[in-house]
């Protein structure tokens, strides 16, 4: 297993010898991880039409959420890239509407609804359900410090944490992703316990065939996607199934056997 903060090759991202001071890695890591449990506010942003969207709105479903600033020419545009098709086979798996995706541009002074519309159309996303948001600085500012998102400045850019936040229905974040590199399931796993409610008490007929769904839910390593299985409880069902006709023959004769019919009457 990789260790957090080798899933890109490292975990700040972006270090420069020009840069005054360094984030410590491990100072980084724990205020990422401090934030887990936390509710995200209700703050505001701002669409690629300008239209004002609260991520407050965006309750109610799963979410994804990644900072990225449109200058970057390396780091940003390779985690947009390598988890694109991971969304597209989630979206595939759970149904377009299932969870929500936003990626927020945290250079408040360029990453304007303008350049976050060029930004998404460059790395071709065209994905239902995924946002790309702009913010004033204060903003941006209250974002990061929510989900523990570390930024310093560095000559012609930033260095930052590359790191994919997992915010549940009632946004709290549920669990935090390192690196631009992704294996799928360090991104459908976590969205498969939200989707599916693997914690949730089951209490209708609902929540047992999401259960199923999650069980059956299987990655495949040889093509890198997720596809249904359902294999495995047709077999249980099966052999249930066998079971109970052994059962049934075992009670038929235990019925008809003289120790339970007891002796004939005598003449």
């Amino acid at each position: 297993m990789r260790a957090p903060w080798l899933a890109a090759g490292l975990l700040v991202l972006a270090l420069s010898a020009q840069a005054a001071t360094t984030p410590d890695a491990e100072e980084t890591l724990a205020r990422s991880r401090a934030v887990l449990g936390d509710t995200l506010p209700d703050l505001p942003f701002r669409d690629t039409e300008g239209r004002v969207v609260r991520l407050g709105e965006l309750r109610g479903r799963p979410l994804l959420v990644s900072l990225v600033y449109t200058a970057c020419a390396d780091i940003c545009p390779t985690l947009i890239q390598n988890i694109y098709p991971i969304i597209e086979n989630a979206q595939e798996m759970f149904g377009p509407d299932s969870f929500r995706v936003v990626t927020i541009g945290f250079d408040a002074a360029r990453d304007t609804p303008e350049r976050m519309r060029s930004f998404a159309r460059s790395q071709g996303v065209d994905l239902p359900g995924w946002l790309f948001l702009s913010a004033e600085q204060k903003t941006i500012d209250a974002l990061t410090e929510a989900v523990g998102f570390t930024i310093y400045p560095l000559a012609g850019g930033f260095g930052h944490l590359a790191q994919v936040t997992v915010v549940d229905a009632e946004g709290r974040i549920y669990r935090q992703i390192y690196g631009a590199d992704f294996d799928p399931p360090q991104i459908v796993e976590p969205l498969k316990d939200l989707v599916y409610g693997r914690y949730r008490p089951m209490s209708g007929i609902e929540d047992v065939l999401d259960r199923i769904r999650l069980f059956c839910t299987i990655y495949d390593p040889d093509s890198g996607r997720y596809y249904f299985n359902y294999a495995l409880f047709i077999r249980i069902a099966i052999g249930s199934g066998a079971l109970f006709l052994v059962l049934l023959v075992i009670v038929r004769e235990w019925r008809r056997s003289p120790a339970r019919t007891g002796p004939s009457s005598l003449r």
